[in-house]
This record gives structure tokens, C-alpha cells and sequence, in this order.
């Protein structure tokens, strides 16, 4: 498969600002030394807890949020490098599906403004009459309505919302879209609806998704690959099937084992204790010591670095 995204390195930090004038003291280290890659029309999956870095990362990636540091290269491009005219020109390649649809949905304008919004900015449809056609093309592709383009996003269910949000993605024609927890706020049955329907989309199109969820089960379902993240660092990596099969960093065996759906039968619950640790104040050592039930002393004082267990796993962890 042609790699499509090679992001390297990435560092996303936030400057955490106090008293009267605003003086610039601690740092969040929101996204710290990650590195990935994502093939055309593949899905990678990034699961981790909420506060990991999971969305900080998806923005980052396609220039909503400006990175610290490191490289992001699309298709041999390095994004950080491009003017704002070069970059503009680019987004079109790379959109993004948000959590909540209806937050993120203008609720003064109808649907058929919001889709048709992209195709104006980047010149997509010559003349009022194709704009529309394109609209309700976009609309059928998601399974909606061309009608519901002169409706208003209040008008429709969270599942209808979330349909008009791919359609506005879809609508400058991306190699890849950044899917923030697109089913975390809609009902379970309503879920598989949508999942289904970006897999469709995907082997349409030919696709690339960087899917972000909490959900494991979901990840599992949608995803080739798998990277599970912890405090702004990816901990493990490897194909779908081998990290939910046979996880290999505690983390990951802890988040497997919350999920009742894919915890195998017969193996041991693995609690974790404690609470997510601040990104102000990263621990010493391995960042998830404090919370591991194996962790010795040299987790405590030594920085585990990635190591590669097969071709297409690696693991951040002393004793994987």
C-alpha cells in the first residue's frame, strides 16, 4: 500500500499561562515524540483514555492545531513547511468528522449551505445549478435526502446529524479523514449504522481514515491497524487483530480488559488504580508506572523506548 501520512516526532505543547499579565509557566505536553504512518485507504485506529492526547493529535495532524514540533508529511509533503496559501490549498485532502454532529453544525444555516460552504471556498462547482446537483449527490451518498438540503440540523436525529457532518467532509473530495469519535455520542444501534457507512464510503472511494474512539470493540471492527496512546505518548502499535488478540503493554491489556465485548474468556481482569497523571507534570520513568500492576524499579527511573516485537508491531514497555 502507497503511504499517504508520515507524521514524525510530533509535539503538540500548550504553554499553561497565570497570574495578572498572563506569564507563561508550566507546559502541557499534550502530544509527545509521536510517530505513525497511515497507507491509502487504510484505517489506523487510536484508542486511549479521555485526556490521552487522542484529539489533540487527530487536529494537529491536518493543521487545526499548530504542532510544537516534528514533521507531518502528506504524500512526500511536509505540511509544517507550506504558507497559508499552500496550506489552504491542501486541506482539501484532508477533512475531519467531529464527536458531537450538532455542535459542530451552524444551526442558522440550512444543510444544503453547510455542504455547499467547501465546494464555494475551493472553487469545486462553476455555477449555482451544479453546486446544488453536487449537494444533493452528497446527500444520497450518506443516505439522506437531496430535499434535506433546505432543512435546518435541528430538524434531524443524531444519526441524520452526524451523516450531514461526512457529507461536508466528503465534499471537497479527501484522501483522508480524521473520524474524532464520530459514534461516541450516538446510540448504540445508530452506531453500527454509521460505522457500516464509513466502510462503505471508504472501499468507494478509497479512503483513509485515522479513526479515534474510546470503544475498542468499534476499533476492532473498522480498523487495519491500532496504535493505543497514553499521556501524549503511543505505547503500542501493530496490526488490529494482534493488538486485541495478543496485547503486549499493561495499558493496553488494562483497556482490553474494561471491554467486556472483546475481553477474551478466561483471562484475568487487569484493574488499573489511580488517575491519569497530569501532562503538566509527567511521572519519571515509564509514564504509566504509577498505574502498572508490573512495574520495578527500572520503570520508575528509566524511560522505556519503542522496540519491535515482529515486523509490524513495536511496544514501548521494559518487560514486553
Amino acid at each position: 500500500m502507497n503511504e499517504l501520512l508520515r507524521v514524525q516526532n510530533l509535539r503538540v505543547h500548550f504553554p499553561v499561562r497565570h497570574g495578572l499579565f498572563g506569564r507563561s509557566g508550566a507546559v502541557v505536553k499534550a502530544v509527545d515524540d509521536v510517530s505513525f504512518t497511515i497507507a491509502a485507504g487504510e484505517t489506523v485506529g487510536l484508542v486511549g483514555e479521555s485526556g490521552c492526547g487522542k484529539s489533540t493529535l487527530g487536529r494537529a495532524v491536518i493543521r487545526l492545531i499548530p504542532p510544537t514540533s516534528g514533521t507531518i508529511q502528506f504524500e512526500g509533503l511536509d505540511l509544517l513547511t507550506l504558507s497559508k496559501d499552500k496550506l489552504r490549498a491542501q486541506r482539501r485532502n484532508f477533512q475531519m468528522i467531529f464527536q458531537d454532529p450538532f455542535s459542530t453544525l451552524n444551526p442558522r444555516t440550512t444543510v444544503g449551505q453547510i455542504i455547499g460552504e467547501a465546494l464555494e471556498i475551493h472553487e469545486l462547482a462553476p455555477d449555482r445549478a451544479s453546486r446544488l446537483d453536487r449537494i444533493g449527490q452528497l446527500l444520497e451518498q450518506v443516505g439522506l435526502e437531496r430535499a434535506h438540503a433546505q432543512r435546518y440540523p435541528h430538524e434531524f436525529s443524531g444519526g441524520q446529524r452526524q451523516r450531514i457532518g461526512i457529507a461536508r467532509a466528503l465534499a471537497v473530495q479527501p484522501r483522508l479523514i480524521v473520524c474524532d469519535e464520530p459514534v461516541s455520542a450516538l446510540d448504540v444501534s445508530v452506531q453500527a449504522q454509521v460505522v457500516n457507512l464509513l466502510q462503505d464510503l471508504q472501499a468507494e472511494l478509497g479512503l483513509a481514515y485515522l479513526f479515534i474512539a474510546h470503544d475498542l470493540a468499534v476499533v476492532e471492527h473498522i480498523s487495519r491497524r491500532i496504535l493505543v496512546m497514553y499521556l501524549g505518548k503511543i505505547v503500542e502499535s501493530g496490526p488490529a487483530e494482534a493488538v486485541i488478540g495478543d496485547p503486549r503493554h499493561p495499558y493496553t491489556k488494562a483497556l482490553i480488559s474494561a471491554a467486556p465485548s472483546i475481553r477474551k474468556n478466561g483471562k484475568a481482569r487487569l484493574v488499573l488504580g489511580g488517575e491519569l497523571p497530569s501532562p503538566i507534570e509527567p511521572p519519571a520513568g515509564c509514564p504509566f508506572h504509577p498505574r502498572c500492576p508490573l512495574a520495578q524499579e527500572v520503570c520508575r527511573v528509566e524511560r522505556p523506548v519503542h522496540k519491535d516485537i515482529s515486523d509490524s508491531r513495536s511496544v514501548a514497555c521494559h518487560f514486553a
